[in-house]
């Protein structure tokens, strides 16, 4: 197939989901009438259809769509993140360099496919000029909890969440064109391996694993929901330079590296007091609550892949 074929085809099977689950939504709803758990599973499908639309068209502008669209979700989550944070007057400027300095130069570089200096950019221009910014003020009560707090959410949510589209500018032999196959794989094994936790938990578990995190996550719904996302990333081995077996076993990092994120970020919220990071999302709470995996799982799928495949 042509990579327009590809997409065309992977779309097709989404799309063919997503009316399926719309139709089954449809149906409880018929027999179960108010069902806190059919209303809520109604709400996450319409989320999925407003995301996936929202993809489909990044993904029809190509890279400058698809780098605008992830630089507007950072922007969105980081927000989510210094919402719960303990900074104060004296990390304005601070916060303000990281909407309007750090952030943009990120995504900038990605863009030019400057990867050397994008790689470094935040991990160490940024985590140096931050503090700086906050020490003008002279005011240190907190002052390592607030500023590692603003360090954290960039890293997070600019540095990880733009190796998303990072993965557009990986030249890959054989592959040229088709790099935004990459970030679709990404998305949708990543996103599957949550959904199945879920359902598997749901059906068999008995289990909890981390209660205090989250009381939802069971060992059974683990094994089958990453087992079950694994054998999806196997299946779609034809969108991506990786051969079936290959494919697995990237799933399968991805997958682990994605439940290991949303752990992380459920710890966050916990020591805050909060359930979701926000309500931009319908049914999803926000966009870090979707994301949080992704922001895990996104920076070790861009390096194994350009470690492996770059030829």
């Amino acid at each position: 197939m042509s990579a327009n074929e590809q997409i065309q085809t992977l779309f097709i099977g989404v799309l063919a989901v997503l009316l399926l689950a719309s139709a089954a939504g449809y149906w409880m709803s018929r027999r179960k009438g108010a069902d806190a758990s059919v209303q809520n599973f109604n709400a996450r499908t319409i989320a999925w259809w407003a995301m996936v639309v929202l993809i489909g068209v990044a993904f029809l502008f190509g890279k400058t769509g698809v780098v605008l669209l992830f630089a507007i979700l950072s922007a969105v989550a980081l927000y989510e993140f210094t919402i719960l944070t303990t900074n104060g007057h004296a990390d304005r400027l601070a916060i303000f360099a990281a909407f309007i300095v750090v952030l943009p130069v990120q995504y900038w570089l990605v863009w030019t496919q400057w990867y050397g200096l994008f790689s470094i950019f935040i991990p160490v221009y940024g985590f140096l000029l931050l503090p700086v910014l906050s020490m003008l003020r002279a005011d240190t009560t907190n002052f390592m909890s607030r500023i590692s707090e603003l360090q954290w959410g960039v890293m997070i949510a600019v540095f990880s969440l733009s190796h998303v589209p990072a993965l557009m500018v990986i030249n890959i032999p054989g592959f040229e064109g088709r790099n935004i196959l990459l970030i679709a794989f990404l998305i949708i094994v990543v996103q599957a391996s949550d959904v199945l936790q879920y359902v598997w938990g749901k059906l068999m578990g008995r289990h909890k694993l981390a209660p205090s995190l989250s009381p939802s996550k069971t060992v059974e719904g683990l094994v089958g929901g990453v087992a079950s996302a694994t054998l999806l990333g196997a299946l779609l081995w034809w969108i991506t330079p990786f051969s079936m077996v290959q494919a697995a076993m990237v799933a399968l990092i991805i997958n682990v590296m994605g439940f290991l994120g949303g752990l992380v970020m459920s710890a966050i919220k916990r020591d805050r007091g909060v359930k979701d990071w926000g309500y931009v999302i319908k049914g999803h709470g926000g966009v870090l609550d979707r994301l949080d995996s992704i922001v895990f799982s996104a920076p070790i799928f861009f390096h194994v892949v350009r470690y492996w495949w770059l030829g």
